[in-house]
C-alpha cells in the first residue's frame, strides 16, 4: 500500500514539474508565440524559397485566405447586428 502511495505522489511531482516548465514566463509568451506561428505561416517561411512559383503562390494563396476569412468575419458581424 505504501508503495502505490508513493508511486503516486512521484508521478505527481514528475506531472507538476512539466507542468512548471512548460508554464515558465522566461520564456515568450504565448501571444508571442502565436503571433510568429501566424507570420510564418502567412510569409511562407515553409516554402521552397528556389522555387519561385511554389514561394509565391503559396504567400498569394494564404494571403488570399486571410483576407477572405476577414471578409467572412466581418460579414457575419454586419449579418449579426443588423438582425438585433
Amino acid at each position: 500500500m505504501a508503495s502505490r502511495d508513493q508511486d503516486r505522489e512521484t508521478e505527481s511531482r514528475r506531472i507538476l514539474d512539466r507542468v512548471m516548465r512548460e508554464a515558465d514566463s522566461s520564456g515568450p509568451s504565448m501571444v508571442t508565440r502565436t503571433a510568429r506561428q501566424a507570420r510564418d505561416r502567412i510569409s511562407a517561411s515553409d516554402a521552397d524559397p528556389s522555387d519561385p512559383i511554389e514561394y509565391w503562390g503559396t504567400r498569394i494563396g494564404r494571403v488570399l485566405g486571410l483576407v477572405l476569412c476577414a471578409v467572412l468575419l466581418v460579414w457575419l458581424a454586419s449579418f449579426v447586428l443588423q438582425n438585433m
